[in-house]
């Protein structure tokens, strides 16, 4: 049973389900807000390590330079990265910004946005890295039935750096993939609220 929001525990203390479920937002958005700064630095830390790898080797008189743009699957990392690094910088700033003016939900259209915009950068995040590993670990064991070598045994300065770069880059991912389920979340909860607000009225 409750009144104006206020429940009636079995003991008769008042429960203030409105005023946990603001403490809850809030400690939400608080890790929101963490989860979209430590995307942005990891994300610029892992375009910059693969963007500026390179090492040159000399095979039989011929230099030859190893750098991120030989492999396409490292331009994309490189390009998601950034991206998903610019992409929370923005929404990072936002939600300072809400809590600042202690608002901590937001409208439907804002919602759908951010929703759309957390799904999209969680697929790419991890579509990026899913390609750099497979492409990591072609360049680190070779491919014997192809005859293809194993260029990090010649390149092992540029294999290692990407290696750092890689693994910035999977906890950007996995970051991002977090986001998008609390920022799903986020939305549903604001239909929910309302199919609360429609139901009460009877």
């Amino acid at each position: 049973m409750s009144y104006a929001g206020i429940g009636i525990s079995p003991g008769n203390v008042p429960v203030y389900h409105g005023s946990n479920l603001k403490v809850f937002d809030k400690r939400v958005r608080v890790v929101e807000l963490v989860l979209r700064f430590l995307i942005c630095g990891l994300g610029v830390l892992a375009a910059v390590l693969v963007g500026t790898d390179t090492e040159v080797k000399t095979i039989f008189t011929i230099r030859k330079r190893a750098t991120f743009t030989d492999m396409k699957a490292l331009v994309f990392l490189v390009v998601a990265n950034a991206v998903a690094a610019a992409y929370s910088l923005v929404q990072g700033l936002r939600c300072v910004v809400c809590m600042v003016r202690g608002k901590v939900l937001f409208s439907k259209p804002l919602a759908w946005i951010i929703f759309s915009g957390d799904q999209i950068m969680a697929y790419v995040t991890v579509a990026a890295v899913a390609s750099a590993a497979q492409s990591a670990v072609f360049g680190k064991l070779g491919q014997p039935e192809l005859q293809w070598m194993k260029i990090c045994d010649l390149y092992k300065k540029f294999c290692n750096q990407v290696g750092e770069g890689l693994a910035s880059a999977v906890v950007v991912s996995l970051s991002m993939v977090v986001l998008s389920c609390i920022s799903a979340s986020s939305l549903f909860r604001l239909y929910n609220g309302g199919k609360n607000k429609s139901n009460s009225r009877w």
